[in-house]
């Protein structure tokens, strides 16, 4: 089974991801195929460059196949990514101070990236 993960809630990526999927990850015992994971509002804090989780995380997705996604409006409001905020969802923001790999978009990227590997199952924590 493929899944793809999207942290919209407060504390997603510190407590959720951090303290469960990606150990899990880490150890091979998580127990689906994670192919995509998409992260809102203060979620892609953990994806700075230097983060521990969010260096961890993209070694992992590294080895694994495993798009990271952030919002591009999110990440621009947080100085996160560049682009005119009129470019939102139009796949020019690009992510600048987080983790290798990281790409910034909204729905029609991570569609998009995802149509070659789709998930079995979309799960929001």
């Amino acid at each position: 089974m493929k899944v793809a993960y999207v942290f919209a809630t407060s504390n997603a990526s510190t407590f959720k991801l951090a303290s469960m999927i990606l150990p899990q990850l880490e150890a091979g015992n998580h127990g689906a195929d994670v192919v995509g994971m998409m992260f809102f509002d203060d979620n892609i804090f953990c994806l700075r460059e230097g983060d521990p989780i969010g260096e961890r995380l993209a070694n992992v997705a590294q080895e694994k196949g495993i798009l990271l996604m952030v919002c591009d409006a999110c990440a621009l409001r947080r100085n996160l990514a560049e682009g005119p905020p009129e470019s939102c969802g139009t796949g020019a923001v690009m992510a600048k101070g987080l983790v290798k790999g990281v790409l910034a978009g909204c729905f029609p990227q991570l569609y998009e990236a995802l149509s070659g590997n789709p998930p079995d199952h979309i799960i929001s924590l």
